[in-house]
């Protein structure tokens, strides 16, 4: 019995020992291990049936229809970003709120259908403090509202805590403008600002070499890595093209407003109108109101009873006759080689000329319009755009409508349409050509100590290797293949326009122009908007204007369909679950930069990023 007691405790003591005794360190992997893979699967497990009651959320709300009652007014939030083309589901469901689900286009055709609707009274424009909307998109809602007021007799009206100026612009069509009691209105005038980046540049000893045509002074893209300040070339085109602008719109907010051109230059040059009295004194603003005070007019003159937001306006596409389609292709953004992602707004060039050739070759469309927003990028990607909208025409209209920019590869793509719609506020031209070369070998010598040495089979075989200057006899060779483009460049407009190759020269160069300038020189057929390019898509196609479907190309995928695509796509997953805060100014800087950075050689762009606010 004894000897049992001893035993039992000698056990229990062991038992205490083994349970202290830490883990093997292959036993502790294993568990970690095993831990790691059960939290993995556990957290992935949830976050997919997360998405798919998001998905099904969405899926539900985006097929309901919302019925407009009587006394309504359609809300158009001006705060938010208007993309060209409707987002996607799946852009629906990780876009921010600080963004339209509809773009552009639809936004205009709900804006005509509004004027028809007998529950839609009129339309209520709210601006908030800031508004994000481009000069062209100012233009073209500013149009739409016009053309409401003019074929339906409803009234807009506007609000805003402040307004700058592009904002001010799509408000001066109103019947009564609202400003904040202590709210600004940002009357000054057009300033373009560009960065330089050469000081910057040279602290580092990186070098850069610009190559463009001889004759291309105009050409300035490029300039701000070898210069510090603007060209007198470049002043002058910018000069040109914001002058032009400005005036179009003194122009037209005089003639709303009933105030002159001169008048509105001298309050711009002693920014007037940053006191809202005298906003008020000088007839830029008819009421100074908190926005409940302006509601409770809009009741008691206009009968709003109720107000609808733009987005959720349904129905916002009119079946007319799926027989006479016409196709809208977009092409947005940089110009860029290959295949994109829903979530990159670039112009990829491989896509769009896809998109061409499906709506060529599907009976049902009658016309192709070609939707362009672009400062240009990449020649190779412009070429396979241009060849495929010169294969289009030969079977069926193609109307170009250009919207804020369509310069450089941006115009060289649409230069063989059948006809050419540009905006009076339309960046376009710009055609040229030109190639950035840096150079970082005395960088990375001096600041890092890093130095190469070369074993070669020729006498150029580093010749854009980007260690060190180019030979004479590489960068020859690279300025022959610029001009030999530029050349090719011109001879497409000359022929796309039924110009001579000298009159394209003279106007080319790489100098931007305006649309209202470029109508005059030949480069655009017409002054307007989308719908103007509408309007001559049936006419070429000889369809009557009440019997056609607008159908996007390429069609948009469904929601699980892209979002299996997205999921092989890292890009496009940061982009769908990794949103970021932005400073948007920095932020377009930083992506210039970007872009530069990883750009092919030979481009055909835009100078560079311009605040025309």
């Amino acid at each position: 019995m004894e000897y049992t007691n001893e035993y039992r405790d000698q056990y229990q003591h062991d038992l205490e020992r083994k349970k202290d005794k830490p883990l093997g360190f292959f036993k502790t992997m294993l568990a970690s291990g095993l831990g790691m893979l059960c939290a993995f699967v556990v957290i992935n497990i949830l976050g997919f049936i997360m998405m798919i009651f998001m998905m099904i959320a969405l899926a539900t709300s985006s097929d309901s229809s919302m019925p407009v009652s009587r006394n309504t007014f359609l809300k158009i939030d001006l705060t938010k970003t208007i993309p060209e083309r409707s987002l996607s589901e799946l852009q629906t469901l990780s876009s921010a709120s600080s963004s339209h689900t509809i773009g552009l286009v639809e936004m205009l055709q709900s804006i005509e259908l509004a004027g028809s609707d007998d529950n839609i009274d009129g339309i209520y424009l709210y601006l908030g403090s800031i508004t994000t909307q481009s000069w062209g998109q100012s233009e073209e809602l500013r149009m739409a509202l016009e053309q409401f007021k003019e074929y339906s007799g409803k009234p807009v009206i506007a609000y805003a805590d402040s307004y700058n100026q592009s904002g001010y612009y799509i408000a001066s069509v109103a019947d009564r403008i609202y400003l904040h009691p202590t709210g600004q209105l940002d009357w000054r005038g057009i300033a373009a600002q560009p960065m330089f980046y050469k000081d910057l540049l040279d602290k580092f000893d990186i070098h850069v070499d610009l190559i463009r045509p001889s004759n291309n002074a105009y050409k300035s893209a490029g300039e701000t890595y070898i210069m510090n300040h603007m060209s007198e070339a470049n002043k002058e085109q910018v000069r040109a093209y914001i002058t032009s602008i400005w005036r179009h719109i003194t122009d037209n907010i005089g003639a709303t407003r009933q105030i002159s051109a001169d008048t509105l230059n001298v309050l711009a040059d002693n920014l007037a109108c940053y006191n809202p009295s005298n906003a008020i004194r000088y007839g830029l603003i008819d009421t100074l109101a908190f926005e409940y005070d302006a509601k409770k007019q809009m009741k008691e003159q206009y009968g709003m009873e109720h107000v609808v937001e733009i987005d959720n306006y349904l129905p916002r596409q009119v079946k007319r006759n799926s027989h006479n389609q016409i196709a809208v292709v977009y092409a947005e953004g940089d110009v860029v080689p290959g295949t994109g992602n829903s979530f990159q707004t670039a112009v990829y060039g491989d896509d769009v000329a896809k998109a061409i050739d499906n709506a060529v070759e599907d009976k049902d469309v009658k016309a192709i319009i070609l939707r362009v927003n672009s400062p240009g990028g990449a020649v190779t990607a412009s070429e396979i755009m241009t060849a495929a909208v010169e294969r289009a025409v030969r079977v069926k209209p193609v109307i170009v409508s250009m919207s804020d920019v369509a310069a450089s590869a941006g115009y060289e793509i649409s230069c063989n349409a059948t006809k050419i719609v540009a905006l009076p506020t339309t960046l376009t031209g710009s055609i040229g050509v030109f190639a950035t070369v840096p150079e970082i070998g005395d960088m990375l010598r001096k600041h890092l100590g890093i130095t190469t040495d070369t074993v070669k089979t020729n006498h150029n075989s580093e010749g854009l290797s980007g260690m060190r200057t180019m030979s004479p006899t590489t960068r020859l060779a690279m300025q022959q293949s610029i001009e030999d483009f530029y050349q090719t460049f011109i001879g497409r407009v000359a022929k796309g326009r039924g110009l001579t190759v000298e009159a394209v020269d003279n106007i080319a160069r790489g100098r931007v122009w305006t649309g209202a300038e470029a109508v005059k020189i030949g480069l655009v057929d017409t002054l307007g908007g989308f719908n103007i390019a509408v309007s001559m898509a049936c006419k070429a196609a000889g369809i009557d204007e009440d019997q056609y479907e607008l159908r996007d190309f390429p069609a948009e995928k469904g929601l699980f369909e892209e979002l299996f695509s997205t999921v092989s796509d890292e890009d496009a997953r940061m982009q769908l679950f990794g949103h970021r805060t932005q400073v948007q100014e920095l932020d377009d800087a930083i992506e210039e930069l970007r872009y530069w950075s990883t750009m092919q050689y030979y481009q055909a762009r835009m100078p560079f990023i311009l605040n025309l606010k």
